[in-house]
């Protein structure tokens, strides 16, 4: 899960149109090298410029293979490869979220990477990773980068009022008036984003959809004890009310990374912007540790992350040179390389190497991983979070009740799994 890279419609439309072919008419002449199409849907300032590099170290080492790379605006991409797929004009690789697997695979548009040689090092890789990639079966992307959310604190300001990391959300509700107390900055902000309240759910043995009963479980009992607990975390002593505006995730980064507050609930893709703000000039500053537990005992996060998948209607000929480039991108020294330029975590456990492990970042993230919670091979998924992410900034708002909210959000999701019971 990662913010939409800035770009303007113009540019990005110009560079896919530019593009967008793929193999079916990539330029390539019959005695030249094999072109590759890439889109990566990376930040275009702070990542892009890694794997551009690496795209290099390959070419350099493949000669018969070049690689067009195209920085694809994240919140764009998962519609435009839709749209250019169907069309047979979808790139020979795709950084695909993990989320998007089941919907392009059971479309036919990814090709199954089992026994190919973009997987020959599959041990090498968190199994449960690979799990995230599969559909019915089948392995159809390798896992690229991973992230899940941690409970990210100023390591300062929590000593400063003598409080520890929260192990409950009510252990945070007390940490944050503390903090408010001592300190005189609020102790925590939340995200009124539906990504962000999972760990709520989690926290209660639940999500939005039990996807093996086939039921839209949004509005259970435990689902509405984990969002009337996200709910609560809006007001009282230290805890800042729910920004509900546009730019409210920029409102929280930014509050948090000058010191202003000293808490929040985020990803590590953000990992390298905490390092530009005041407040963690020192880096040693940053404070990582697990999401608080819910009433179950037990803490939750979804994992998010990209996977390299394979467009499987791309020739013989461009899908062996990309199966290539996909083992290349996802080896134990690229996944280094890359964590130490983008401070991204590895999926990889041999690519933890020590100097990779110094970033305070990375070692805090590796810690929570235990904790991530895989997302069920459900096709629309994905999906299910958009009329969440329309409900609740609605009901932190306090324009809707909780049960009114989570009504209206049950309604629009059982519309996306008509299949599925209410």
């Amino acid at each position: 899960m990662r913010r939409g890279i800035a770009a303007t419609a113009l540019v990005a439309s110009l560079a896919l149109a530019a593009t967008a072919c793929g193999s079916s008419d990539s330029g390539d002449s019959a005695d030249g090298p094999v072109t590759l199409t890439w889109w990566d849907t990376s930040n275009a300032t702070n990542e892009a410029p890694t794997y551009q590099a690496l795209i290099k170290e390959f070419e350099a080492a493949n000669k018969d293979v070049k690689v067009k790379y195209v920085n694809v605006p994240f919140d764009q991409a998962q519609n435009k490869f839709d749209t250019a797929a169907g069309s047979k004009g979808a790139p020979d690789i795709l950084r695909s979220e993990v989320g998007w697997t089941p919907a392009f695979a059971k479309k036919g548009f990814f090709l199954p990477l089992d026994g190919t040689e973009a997987l020959a090092d599959q041990s090498k890789f968190q199994p449960n990773l690979i799990e995230q990639a599969k559909y019915e079966g089948k392995t159809y992307g390798v896992p690229f980068t991973t992230d899940t959310l941690a409970f990210v604190y100023n390591k300062a300001l929590f000593q400063k009022a003598g409080v520890e990391a929260p192990k409950t959300w009510d252990d945070l509700r007390k940490a944050a008036a503390t903090v408010k107390d001592k300190t005189g900055v609020d102790g925590y902000w939340g995200s009124t984003q539906a990504y962000y309240a999972q760990a709520f759910l989690y926290g209660e043995g639940t999500d939005t959809v039990d996807a093996e009963a086939k039921k839209v479980t949004v509005d259970s009992a435990a689902a509405k004890k984990g969002y009337g607990t996200w709910l609560s975390l809006f007001s009282g002593k230290g805890l800042h009310k729910a920004d509900t505006t546009a730019d409210a995730y920029a409102h929280i980064q930014e509050a948090f990374v000058s010191g202003k507050v000293a808490s929040i609930i985020q990803g590590p893709w953000e990992i390298t912007n905490f390092y530009k703000g005041t407040a963690f000039k020192d880096r040693n500053n940053l404070g990582i540790a697990t999401v608080p537990a819910g009433s179950t005992g037990k803490a939750g996060a979804p994992t998010g992350g990209h996977n390299l998948s394979v467009y499987a209607g791309s020739d013989s000929a461009h899908q062996k040179a990309a199966l290539k480039f996909v083992n290349f991108m996802t080896s134990a020294k690229s996944q280094t390389q890359i964590a130490l330029k983008n401070s991204t975590l590895p999926t990889r456990d041999d690519a933890y190497t020590a100097e990779v492990k110094a970033d305070p970042g990375i070692a805090g993230f590796q810690t929570v991983l235990p904790a991530a919670q895989p997302r069920p091979a459900l096709p629309e998924y994905s999906s299910l979070w958009g009329p969440l992410d329309s409900e609740l900034p609605q009901i932190a708002g306090g324009k809707e009740s909780l049960d009114e909210g989570l009504g209206k959000a049950k309604t629009a999701i059982a519309k996306l799994v008509p299949d599925f019971s209410k």
